[in-house]
């Protein structure tokens, strides 16, 4: 994270030097042990990230989350909320796990909150594709778990 927002096009030329190693590494040290990605999906990432637009879209996109985003977020705090409920999910054996209370971070910023874990690190629709599907098809009103 901190790597991406890096100024000046470093993480840019970094990642361009071999965008196929910076990719299948991010999925394995992201991804719970043991993951396993459909190749099919790997190449089609690839494909979208290999180019230097891609490349640089991505980490401009973290730019942006470490800089003005966060400008528009704390002139939004208190004053704007998320009305509609919200469903929060995140992998039981990832980063955010580890490191928030995810339910009570959200519950600052929407009214109607609801969210658990699945098993999986932080791909959750790779790793955990059929409890993510159970997970929103509860939540959208289509049975199973909520």
């Amino acid at each position: 994270w901190f790597f991406l927002i890096q100024p000046g096009g470093l993480p840019e030329r970094m990642i361009g030097a071999d965008p196929g190693w910076w990719l299948r590494e991010k999925l394995r040290r992201w991804a719970a042990p043991g993951a396993v990605f459909d190749e099919a999906a790997v190449e089609a990432y690839l494909k979208s990230f290999s180019t230097p637009e891609g490349i640089h879209a991505s980490c401009e996109d973290y730019r942006a989350a470490a800089g003005i985003d966060l400008v528009h977020d704390d002139a939004d705090f208190g004053s704007r909320r998320i009305g509609c409920p919200l469903l929060v999910l995140w992998g039981e054996r990832g980063f955010v796990h580890r490191s928030y209370d995810v339910l009570r971070v959200w519950q600052d910023y929407a009214d109607h909150v609801a969210g658990h874990t699945l098993p999986c690190g932080h791909f959750l629709p790779e790793e955990a594709p059929l409890r993510t599907i159970e997970s929103l098809r509860a939540f959208m009103g289509g049975g199973a778990e909520s």
